[in-house]
């Protein structure tokens, strides 16, 4: 979507990218300079990056042998 359209009705731009729940590449020149994208589906994609983070870390401290037992992790968290 060009920046123009932005500028001229910004509310049909947001209101497009929150019901399709996509977002949209906001151009300049023919080239992408932002994205508009609605705020919860934003929040959704922040939280499934953030959990695919975790499980990769987990993935690696696995590989490198960072492991605890379950008794330890117990003991560690404070559950008994």
């Amino acid at each position: 979507m060009p920046l123009s359209d932005l500028k001229i009705n910004p509310g049909k731009v947001v209101g497009r990218a929150q019901d399709s729940h996509r977002p949209t590449l906001v151009t300049s020149h023919g080239r992408g300079i932002a994205v508009v994208q609605g705020l919860d589906d934003f929040e959704r994609t922040a939280e499934e990056l953030s959990l695919l983070k975790a499980v990769v870390q987990g993935l690696i401290d696995v590989c490198e042998g960072h492991t605890l037992s379950l008794d330890e992790a117990k003991i560690s968290l404070g559950i008994n």
